[in-house]
């Protein structure tokens, strides 16, 4: 599910980045979902 929530994300950025859409609340939910994307990878290599 965290897959889907970020490639949802990235296709949400990249047509804000093109069409203008969604202004900045776009932006800091992709940092949001690649920061736990990141942490959640770090804590599968440890277990």
């Amino acid at each position: 599910m965290l897959y889907t929530i970020v490639v949802v994300l990235v296709v949400l950025w990249l047509l804000g980045l093109v069409g203008h859409i969604g202004g900045s609340l776009i932006h800091t939910l992709l940092v949001i979902a690649a920061v736990v994307f990141i942490f959640n990878l770090m804590n599968r290599r440890r277990a």
